[in-house]
């Protein structure tokens, strides 16, 4: 029989203990003590500080670490140097690296085996990996390096995706050693089109560096596979540079970070990604009225929540304060539209929100007329698809302290870790060289390469030209688990159902916790909780308290307002009908035909890499 897992360890167990000089400054003596959470930092010499700044490096704020070597062929130390984004006294991130001079033994292979052990305790502490018992630390402690294939919206939010992504997630990624290649996607439904055929057996995970929109191309391609049942397994990812970040404020929030917009939400979620750790994803397969399918991660809305997310796409150049701007349009020209919701009740409600939020529950059943026969599937020529791998430069800040005798060489794509030499070195110092953690990890596999077919139109999704028409979602989805809860669109619902009739102001079905990077519209919700949450407000509320809602919404105390116009059910399917002959539908974010619809939860069907939670229970 193998042996039991060792029990968890304390927060504050000491895990390794030891005295290091520190670089650049000279004779300065520390003593370090690494534990499952922190990296405690003391000074010892030349004075002891009663409180020392910096002393306390919390892991959570840590991207990643490596070896290094001087140049200086008769220095026998070694080092080894940590990464860490520790917030400022304004709430934003700021780089920093300390680096560390392991000198206590007389030859450098001694040193460079001290620098090792601490640098490999330290990566398996940040990817969760168990240390063991007997203080054994090597370096097969460590797998290989994941390999991400990341996909860049290039015109994501304000047109900065691009820029974001060189200048913070790829020299974070670097730093945390993980594998990589990136693409900038080209116009509407590539990443759908790409992640039909790629080899996903090659890839540990397919992160998307945009917003909300790429996240969905990149599920219905995996779902649209023959082989979907496998493909969809493969591990999703997000690093918001989009002005709809919903989907990252959640997993901001399940890392235990305070809320964050822009660089600093996105730094967030990159510090989450270099950690490692994943947790299933319930996905909603949505069936329109033409009876096409497609499959959502987010949220399908009616009424005033797609109308401000479609009519303020032509203030896309104000990245997310567009949704502020359409907030109050729409709340000028605010209208109701008259519907019948139906939904089949959760048979377990969710263990929160609390009886604080005092949710309003449904309680009319009305017969249902059947909604007419779904109209033929439309089918659309397939697109040819253009994968560029960019083996760019990344321009970084100087990172030299003065006098330092070399510049900053540029990172590697493919995964090789970031180049130090001169990073921190002073004057007169000798600049230090990368000592390899592991061997430099090969090349990562390539994209399949289609070519370019001339005469095709590209137009990016976030190019602020009008949006798509309602097909341009794409193919209709043949892969995916059926709808075994779901009727056809046209047929009666079976008993169990509850249908609600009359004026709506909106309605939302939700996945996730958050609406919006800080509008939290399910606050008890959770990645996996196998349910999807229905919000709807109904006609009659005022303008003023439709705008404290939202207020509200913010901080998720939405609910407990008392506003007798809301209403909440946590169901397992359910189906919408306009009954107003205009309006917009949209799913998650995307303008979809208008007319009936109808959808059901799949507990558990994707994966999403979230990162560790923040705190042990907290798993949005």
């Amino acid at each position: 029989m193998a042996p039991p897992p060792p029990p968890p360890l304390a927060a504050s167990t000491p895990l390794l203990h030891g005295e290091f000089g520190s670089y650049p400054a000279r004779g300065s003596r520390l003593a370090l003590t690494l534990t499952p959470q922190a990296l405690h930092i003391q000074r010892l010499r030349p004075k002891p500080e009663a409180r020392p700044r910096g002393g306390l490096v919390p892991l959570a704020e840590v991207s990643g670490c490596c070896t290094l070597r001087s140049r200086n062929p008769s220095d026998s130390a070694a080092y080894f140097c940590i990464y860490t984004y520790p917030q400022g006294r304004r709430g934003g991130r700021r780089r920093a690296a300390r680096t560390f001079r392991a000198d206590g033994a007389a030859t450098y292979e001694e040193n460079r085996a001290e620098a090792q052990r601490w640098a490999t305790a330290l990566m398996c502490l940040l990817r969760g990996l168990p240390l063991p018992g007997d203080g054994e630390i090597t370096l097969e402690l460590l797998p290989r390096p994941p390999r991400l294939l990341l996909l860049v919206n290039p015109y994501g939010g304000r047109g900065l995706a691009w820029q974001w992504c060189k200048n913070h997630v790829l020299p974070m990624i670097s730093e945390a050693g993980l594998s990589f290649n990136l693409i900038q996607t080209e116009r509407q439904n590539h990443a759908r089109e790409l992640v039909q055929g790629l080899s996903l057996s090659e890839w540990d995970g397919i992160v998307t560096v945009s917003g909300d929109g790429l996240l969905f191309e990149v599920l219905n391609g995996l779902l649209d596979r023959p082989d979907w049942e496998e493909a969809v397994k493969t591990p999703v990812g997000i690093l918001p540079c989009g002005s709809g970040n919903a989907l990252a404020g959640a997993v901001n929030q399940h890392g235990g970070f305070e809320p964050a917009l822009g660089v600093d939400l996105l730094l967030n979620c990159s510090l989450l990604l270099c950690r490692g750790g994943s947790r299933p994803l319930d996905l909603l397969s949505v069936t329109l009225a033409s009876g096409s399918r497609c499959f959502s991660f987010l949220s399908v809305a009616w009424g005033f929540v797609s109308d401000v997310d479609i009519q303020s796409e032509r203030f896309r150049a104000l990245g997310s304060a567009r949704f502020t701007l359409g907030t109050v349009l729409g709340l000028a020209t605010l209208h109701t539209y008259r519907g019948r919701l139906s939904y089949l009740p959760a048979a377990v409600e969710p263990a929160s929100p609390t009886p604080a939020h005092g949710l309003p529950r449904a309680k009319s059943e009305l017969t249902l007329v059947p909604a007419p026969a779904p109209a033929p599937p439309v089918t659309h020529s397939p697109l040819h698809r253009s994968v560029s791998d960019l083996p760019l430069p990344l321009p970084q800040p100087a990172l030299t302290s003065p006098g330092s005798p070399e510049p900053l060489p540029i990172l590697s794509l493919n995964g090789g870790g970031p180049e130090l030499v001169g990073d921190w070195g002073g004057a007169g110092d000798a600049p230090l060289s990368p000592d390899p953690l592991l061997p430099s990890p090969p090349s990562s596999p390539k994209a399949l390469l289609s070519p370019i077919t001339e005469g095709v139109p590209e137009m990016p999704a976030s190019s602020g030209l009008p949006p798509p028409t309602p097909d341009a979602l794409g193919d209709i989805a043949t892969g995916g688990p059926p709808d075994h809860l779901l009727p056809p669109l046209g047929a009666p619902l079976p008993p169990g159902w509850v249908t609600l009739e009359g004026d709506f102001v909106l309605m939302l079905a939700i996945s996730p916790s958050h609406l919006g990077a800080d509008l939290v519209a399910a606050p008890h919700a959770r990645f996996d909780d196998g349910l999807v949450h229905l919000c709807w407000v109904r006609g009659g509320i005022s303008r003023a308290a439709l705008l404290r809602l939202f207020l509200a919404m913010e901080r998720g105390s939405h609910f407990s307002l008392g506003c007798p116009q809301l209403g909440y059910a946590a169901a397992r399917a359910f189906r919408l009908e306009p009954l107003t002959p205009r309006g917009v539908l949209t799913v998650d974010g995307e303008q979809v035909e208008y007319g009936p619809l109808q959808a059901q939860v799949h507990p558990g069907l994707g994966t999403l890499l979230t990162g560790p939670p923040g705190r042990p229970g907290l798993e949005p």
